[in-house]
Order: C-alpha cells, then structure tokens, then sequence
C-alpha cells in the first residue's frame, strides 16, 4: 500500500501516507505537512516514488522518508540532535528539524557540494525554512558522511543518525558518534540484497543491531571527480 500513497498535494501525500499505514503517529503527520515536498523534488513531488535529483542521487519516497522516522521517533525529541547522512535535497532533514523543535538541531551532510547548496537553496524557500537556518536549527555541510560529522555542531554526539544511501556494511565511525542511548537506521547491502537496519546504542555502552525490511537505495559512494 505504502507505494499507492499519492496525491496532488503535500496535505493529500501525506493524509495517504498515514491512511495506508505507513506510520501512525500524529508527530509526524504534522511534521511531513509542515514541509512542502514540491520544494524538494523536481517533478511530480507529492507521487510515491523516488525521483533523480541530479549527481547518481536520488530522493527517496515519501513512505521512506516517513518510515525512517517512524523508526527513531522515541528519539526525536525537542532539543535532540541528528545527523543525516546524505541530505540531498534536503526534504527529510528539514522533516527531522521539524521533529526536534524547539532547541534540536539536525545537520546534513552531502559530499558533493552542488547538492549541499541545493538543500540550502529549497530549504529557504519557505519562511520556516529560513528561520531553521537563520538560528542554526539546520546546517548543511560538505564531507564524507561515512565518517560522520564532528566538526561544529557535531560535538557531543548525536541522538540519531540517518544514513540515506546503502552501505557495504556498518561504519564503526557512525556508531561511535550516537549518544547513549542513540540510535543508527541505515540502509545496508549491495544493490538487490539490501536491508535497513537499526543500531542501537544503550545507556551501557552496548550496541544492537536489528534487521527490518528489505530495501533498495543507491549505493554511499566516494563522491565523484571534480
């Protein structure tokens, strides 16, 4: 059903969304409206489908992009901090910044630099947009995302780590920047055998992985030749 969720606008994608059972929370049906996705995806924003937003990159779905924080809810609460690796557009870490207000502060990171002004550019497009980046709600940053972010902003750790590309396996370096508790929902596998897992890390120290469902994203790759 998740693949059936669309609409003509970003209320009707949304509203299909939570009709079909693609998440049950009330967070983050406000949430997903708050963001007008035709900001973030090219052509035919509020249809069910992953779109090329140009570099090999793609914008995941909308049923994705909702079960992804579906999955770290409990742990996107006001004043949290996340890390979404490979931003793109933009869409979905505008969505997270959306989640943890007020106080939160959720950074993207791209390795190509057009598409960290891209995010930039669609996330000023509206006027709550703006105020994100105005008071560093967003940042938007260019460098290796396997490796994480603790650069300014990073400091500290992070509640959640959102990966959006598939990787060959875990990244230790990701797992050692969640807080305790913190939580890691990436997708990982080779193209046609790929899974999203959840790591979580506890209060001990400890770390769990978890299996869920299988998926298919485009590889995290070294970013191409400048």
């Amino acid at each position: 059903m998740a693949w059936r969720s669309h609409g003509t606008t970003n209320d009707e994608m949304v509203d299909a969304l939570n009709a079909n059972g693609v998440f049950e929370s009330d967070r983050i049906k406000q949430a997903m409206k708050s963001v007008d996705r035709g900001h973030y995806a090219p052509t035919s924003p509020y249809m069910d489908h992953p779109q090329s937003i140009g570099y090999g990159v793609t914008i995941s779905a909308p049923h994705m992009h909702a079960k992804a924080c579906e999955a770290v809810l409990d742990l996107l609460r006001p004043g949290a901090r996340v890390l979404d690796v490979g931003s793109g557009s933009g869409y979905l870490t505008h969505v997270f910044a959306e989640l943890v207000k007020p106080r939160g502060t959720v950074i993207g990171v791209e390795h190509i630099q057009p598409l960290v002004d891209l995010a930039q550019k669609n996330t000023a497009k509206s006027t709550e947009g703006r105020e994100l980046l105005f008071n560093g709600s967003i940042t938007y940053v260019k460098a290796d995302g396997r490796k994480g972010w603790t650069g300014k902003g990073g400091e500290g750790g992070y509640d959640v780590i959102h990966v959006g590309a598939a990787a060959v396996g875990f990244h230790q370096e990701l797992i050692d920047q969640l807080k305790r508790p913190g939580r890691l929902f990436m997708p990982v596998g080779e193209r046609g055998n790929q899974y999203i897992y959840v790591v979580d890390k506890k209060e001990d120290g400890s770390v769990e992985k978890t299996r869920l469902y299988g998926v298919q994203y485009v590889p995290l790759t070294d970013a191409p030749p400048e």
